[in-house]
């Protein structure tokens, strides 16, 4: 669909987030309001991947870095508070990243599925589908979580139990439950 067909304020961007070099892949489909700043996609993607907002992030597109920017930050950004996803998002197939914990590094690829008008009805964010569960926060990146799931799946590796007492006990990395995420996906704001 054109973008220059349809009022803009109207728009739905339907996006898949892939969690970058996770095998088998742990990717979303969410559909959110193309008048969402970055910030609030921010919040979305927190929200449905489960991460918990613990860490830095910033938004890669067109060599551009785009967060919140603040004193501390070792090259100018972009803020993202004042870009909509629509002008990211702005024609399907568009692609751009999503970077969260610069220390282990999770990577978010997104490409642009659909633009299409509202549905009647649907409250918007709102996820469509997924597969497995989020990384644990700060388990040390793609590799790190490899290593965590090879050794709470061993009870003879060396890091079984503490593994298993450091995630309370037990973790399921097939584990995804849409109507779980688009409760919290509700709460974005």
């Amino acid at each position: 669909m054109s973008t220059e067909l349809v009022d803009s304020a109207i728009l739905i961007v339907q996006l898949k987030i892939a969690l970058l070099e996770s095998k088998p892949s742990i990717w979303r489909r969410v559909m959110v309001s193309g008048q969402f700043s970055l910030y609030k996609l921010h919040k979305v993607i927190q929200a449905a991947m489960g991460w918990t907002d613990a860490h830095l992030h910033q938004f890669n597109i067109d060599g551009l870095s785009y967060s919140i920017p603040s004193s501390e930050d070792w090259q100018p950004v972009i803020d993202e508070r004042r870009h909509k996803v629509i002008q990211i998002a702005s024609r399907e197939k568009r692609k751009f990243v999503y970077e969260y914990d610069f220390g282990d590094g999770w990577i978010h690829n997104i490409t642009v599925e659909k633009i299409t008008p509202p549905e009647a009805g649907v409250k918007y964010p709102v996820c469509i589908g997924g597969k497995r569960a989020c990384p644990p926060e700060d388990v040390g990146g793609v590799w790190g979580y490899s290593e965590f799931l090879a050794a709470i799946g061993d009870p003879s590796h060396e890091e079984h139990d503490s593994y298993l007492t450091w995630i309370g006990g037990e973790f399921d990395p097939e584990e995804f439950v849409l109507e779980e995420t688009n409760r919290v996906l509700q709460r974005v704001r």
